[in-house]
C-alpha cells in the first residue's frame, strides 16, 4: 500500500491519530499532524512512497503541530516536534512542508552514524553511481534533478548515504527542493514534471519540491556503485569545464562535503579513501545544463570532453 492509494480523507485521519508510517528507506518515518493543508501537500509530494504498518518500529517519530495562541506578525505557527523535542523555532503554519523536510534532513544527519553520510546529490545509471558534493548554491540539486528527468535514477539530492567501509551508496530517495530560477527550469525540461506548491520567503528564497519519480522510490533497496566523484560548480555563463583532482585533493574536499565524517572517526576516513580510490574525482564547472549534460555521458562514457 502507498500513500497515493489512500484517499486524502483517510491521510488526514490517519495523520491526526496515530500516524502515517512512511517507509522512506532505509528508515520508516511516523508523521502525525492535525494540519488540512500539511496533510494535502504530504499526500501529493509523497503518493508514490509505500506505508509501513502502523503498528512497525519508526525510526523517526515527527509531529508537526499548530503552535496554540502565538501568532508572529499575524501569521499563525506550527512547531516541528522530534521524538519530544522541539530542535526549531517554529514557522509560518503555510510553510509546514519546507519546515517538515528541512526538519527530517536535520534528524537524518545527526542519528544515521552507521553510514558515512555526505552532503551530496547522488543519481543513478546502468547500475554506476554519480555522488556529486558540494555546498549550496553549487547546482547540485538542480543537476540531479535535470538527470532524474533524463531517466537517471534519484537515489538522493542531500544525503550521499555510504555504506561502512565504503563500498556502496544506499538510497534515501526523497523530493528535491528547487529554489527560485531552479523551479522554472526544470519545469522547461520536463513539462510533465510533477513540481509542488511554490513557498516563497523561505531562508532559501523561494522553494518548491520536485517529486521524486516512482522508479527510483520503488529501487529504494538497491545500492550503487560509486563510478565517479564529480563537484559541480556553477557559473552563469561560464564555459564548460572539467579538471581533474589529485586523490589527495579530492580526500579532503570530500571529507569536507561530510556531515559526519569526524563523528566516525577511522571509519570515516577509511570510507572516503575508499571512494576516492576507486574512482575518477573531477571538477564539473558550466553555465547551463545541456553542457553539463553532455560532460556527465562523456564521463560516464569514459570519454573527456
Amino acid at each position: 500500500m502507498t500513500v497515493g492509494s489512500l484517499s486524502r480523507a483517510s491521510v488526514r485521519e490517519r495523520l491526526s491519530g496515530y500516524g502515517l508510517a512512511l517507509r522512506i528507506a532505509p528508515v520508516t518515518v511516523r508523521v502525525r499532524s492535525s494540519l488540512r493543508v500539511f496533510a494535502e501537500q504530504l499526500h501529493s509530494l509523497y503518493r508514490d512512497y509505500p506505508l509501513a504498518d502502523a503498528a512497525d518500529f519508526a525510526d523517526i517519530d515527527i509531529r508537526m503541530l499548530p503552535v496554540a495562541g502565538w501568532r508572529r506578525f499575524g501569521r499563525s505557527q506550527v512547531q516541528f516536534v522530534v521524538d519530544g523535542t522541539t530542535p526549531f523555532d517554529p514557522f509560518p503554519v503555510d510553510h509546514a512542508l519546507p519546515m517538515f523536510e528541512w526538519g527530517l534532513n536535520w534528524v537524518f544527519a545527526h542519528r544515521k552514524h552507521e553510514y558515512l553520510l555526505l552532503h551530496a546529490a547522488v543519481v543513478d545509471r546502468d547500475g554506476r553511481g554519480l555522488v556529486m558534493p558540494a555546498w549550496p548554491g553549487s547546482g547540485k540539486s538542480t543537476l540531479a534533478a535535470s538527470l532524474t528527468c533524463r531517466g537517471w535514477r534519484l537515489l538522493s539530492d542531500e544525503f550521499g548515504v555510504v555504506t561502512l567501509p565504503g563500498a556502496e551508496v544506499i538510497p534515501f530517495a526523497r523530493p528535491v527542493a528547487l529554489k527560485n530560477e531552479s523551479i522554472d527550469v526544470i519545469r522547461a525540461i520536463d513539462s510533465a514534471a510533477s513540481i509542488g506548491p511554490l513557498f516563497p520567503k523561505t531562508r532559501k528564497g523561494t522553494v518548491a519540491h520536485y517529486r521524486a519519480p516512482a522508479l527510483s522510490i520503488r529501487s529504494g533497496s538497491e545500492s550503487t556503485r560509486v563510478a565517479a566523484l564529480v563537484f559541480p560548480d556553477f557559473q552563469s555563463g561560464a564555459t564548460i569545464s572539467i579538471r581533474s583532482l589529485p586523490k589527495s585533493t579530492a580526500f579532503l574536499k570530500l571529507a569536507g562535503n561530510s556531515f559526519n565524517y569526524e563523528v566516525l572517526g577511522e571509519a570515516g576516513f577509511r570510507a572516503v579513501t575508499s571512494i576516492v580510490r576507486g574512482c575518477e574525482s573531477l571538477v564539473l564547472r558550466y553555465g547551463d545544463l545541456d553542457s553539463a549534460h553532455q560532460a556527465i555521458d562523456d564521463i560516464f562514457d569514459g570519454a573527456r570532453p
